[in-house]
């Protein structure tokens, strides 16, 4: 029996979308949004986060109420954005940064406006941390909508035996 080539995986093992989300130091918002995402569309998703002028460290505050989430972003790192990483993405998201962002022919970007948590304690990052988590079950359902009407025309153009 042949074996079938690489680069023919599974659908459901392809990532629907590639998702960059930018803020200004990488250690806040665009942190705890790539760890909602993650988090709830696990593979489907391909997910980045970048920062304008990143910051040293991810702020503890959004660690602290991530992990009371349920979701660890412990491990991450703040990231310099590249127009690499915009243009290899297929949703550019910004929550800050401004013209910070490369622009290229064919991405969505959005704009979500968030209080920015820097030097705040967890008390006041809990709701800006509920808002993403919101906005980032909306961008599944549009990612996942999209996805599905693009495989309904794909298969309605294909030629009928």
């Amino acid at each position: 029996m042949p074996s079938a080539p690489l680069d023919s995986a599974p659908l459901d093992s392809v990532p629907l979308a590639s998702v960059l989300f930018v803020c200004v130091h990488n250690a806040g918002r665009s942190q705890m949004a790539a760890g909602f995402l993650q988090h709830l569309a696990g593979d489907r998703v391909e997910v980045r986060s970048a920062g304008s002028i990143p910051g040293d460290r991810v702020n503890p505050a959004a660690v602290e109420a991530m992990r009371e989430a349920g979701i660890d972003i412990s491990a991450a790192r703040p990231k310099v954005l590249t127009p690499e990483a915009v243009q290899a993405s297929d949703y550019v998201i910004t929550m800050g940064c401004g013209d910070a962002c490369p622009v290229f022919p064919g991405k969505t970007y959005l704009d979500w406006a968030l209080d920015d948590p820097a030097g705040q304690g967890v008390e006041a990052v809990r709701p800006i941390r509920d808002e993403i988590g919101v906005r980032v079950a909306a961008l599944i359902a549009e990612i996942t909508e999209i996805t599905e009407i693009a495989e309904i025309t794909d298969t309605d153009a294909a030629p009928r035996a």
